[in-house]
């Protein structure tokens, strides 16, 4: 997950869908729900139910418990494409959790359900299972006091241990709910993943059916509103290659690929709307004494509005054309190099405008654990069910730290206790308690 400051930015999606009686907005593909309006004070209500309380009280009590999980979790490794072996853990904690349903779907996404008096209104509740770290790395954790430290630990560790927290909890309180809770852990959020899991939710596993969407996703009491999509190529420069003395006056792919990334550098770019761009890994080349015959590099374009990517990716491609340009005159060798882009990232962008009943249920939750919601733009397996016109918000998971992505990410877990209760009162908002 990647996050960036979002200040008034509203979303147009939901002025296009049905209200429903519960205050959210469904995808025109899905049919009405019911359930009770939502309003700024709706869980503060809730602590008048002696269920509720009874369940907030012991997801309270549990919190050291929930700890333990997520640093059971981040230390089972869940590299890129390989999370086979976290998903499996998960799989089994949802079982251990009363939910009903359990199972592995097509893409490894994680599903298990608790079900309310009808299947509607129907909310997804999700954390992802993958990491940004690649196979070897080491994994473990390290406690000093209410500190931990270690890959992943934060980004998304945290996240599915308060997951499986909120299933639990919900699964063993008597709290009737007039719609059904898909709880989901999800594939492929991170890097090249281009939130797969996510969009095989939306668009196949339970297409049509999703009423509210949430994420768990990261560290701190933030919430995200606005998706930033993201566009991410593989440029491959390739040409005849060469002996570096022999061969000298051969258009040179890397340096075609030098003035490509020193061209981007130079780019300048909105701050409003944030609009960035990242190269991010840089490859090619077999000897220090030979032209290389091929070179690429990997780069990053995001924005919060899509005209605005739109327009830096047409800038970029412009860019990569007037590199080999450049290289092949050099020389004087007319089409001697050339590029080829790939896409291997196109994240879709989206928002939920900050007036949506599941924006409100969020600011009434965070109340209620005496916080103040700030809202924010960033790049979450919401995206996906934004993008599709589902009211959709992305949570963190309470606790404070640093580092994320970094193999010392720093988890403090004083008062994280309020990432859990503010999940967990949520999702009884959202399914309709």
């Amino acid at each position: 997950m990647q996050r960036t400051f979002h200040h008034g930015l509203l979303g147009s999606v939901a002025a296009r869908l049905i209200a429903l009686a519960l205050g959210l907005a469904l995808p025109l593909m899905a049919q009405p729900a019911v359930g009770p309006r939502v309003d700024d004070d709706a869980a503060r209500r809730l602590f008048a139910r002696a269920d509720v309380v009874a369940a907030i009280d012991a997801l309270k009590a549990r919190e050291p418990a929930i700890l333990d999980d997520q640093v059971a979790l981040a230390e089972i490794p869940a590299p890129p494409f390989k999370e086979a072996a976290r998903a499996e853990a998960i799989r089994q904690r949802f079982v251990a959790a009363g939910l009903s349903d359990v199972r592995i779907d097509a893409a490894g996404n994680v599903l298990g359900v608790r079900r309310g008096r009808a299947p509607r209104p129907h909310v997804v509740i999700s954390a992802h299972i993958d990491t940004v770290f690649p196979e070897g790395t080491d994994v473990r954790v390290t406690r000093t006091g209410a500190v931990l430290k270690g890959p992943g630990i934060g980004d998304d560790a945290r996240g599915l241990a308060v997951l499986v927290a909120v299933a639990r909890a919900l699964t063993a309180s008597a709290i009737p709910t007039a719609g059904t809770v898909t709880f989901a852990a999800t594939v492929g959020e991170e890097g090249l993943g281009d939130i797969r899991g996510a969009r095989h939710l939306v668009n196949t596993e339970l297409a049509g059916t999703i009423d509210a969407f949430v994420s768990i996703d990261g560290i701190g009491m933030d919430v995200i509103n606005v998706g930033v999509g993201s566009r991410r190529y593989k440029v491959t420069f390739r040409g005849p290659g060469g002996h570096s003395y022999g061969a000298f006056g051969t258009a040179n792919p890397i340096h075609a690929l030098g003035r490509a990334v020193a061209a981007v550098s130079d780019l300048t770019v909105p701050t409003s709307p944030r609009t960035t761009f990242n190269v991010g890994r840089i490859g090619g080349g077999t000897s220090v004494n030979a032209i290389p015959f091929e070179a690429w590099f990997e780069i990053d374009l995001r924005s919060a509005d899509s005209a605005a990517l739109t327009a830096l990716d047409a800038r970029f491609r412009a860019l990569v054309d007037q590199a080999v340009a450049a290289e092949n005159a050099r020389w004087n060798r007319p089409g001697q190099v050339g590029a080829t882009l790939t896409v291997v990232g196109d994240r879709p962008g989206g928002s939920t405008a900050e007036t949506a009943a599941i924006v409100r249920a969020a600011r009434s939750a965070t109340a209620a654990v005496g916080e103040q919601m700030t809202l924010r733009a960033g790049s979450t397996d919401a995206n996906a069910a934004m993008y599709r016109g589902i009211p959709a918000v992305t949570i963190d998971a309470g606790g404070t730290g640093s580092g994320a992505h970094a193999l010392d990410e720093r988890f403090d877990s004083t008062d994280s206790w309020k990432g859990t209760v503010r999940a967990f009162l949520l999702t009884v908002l959202l399914a309709g308690a």
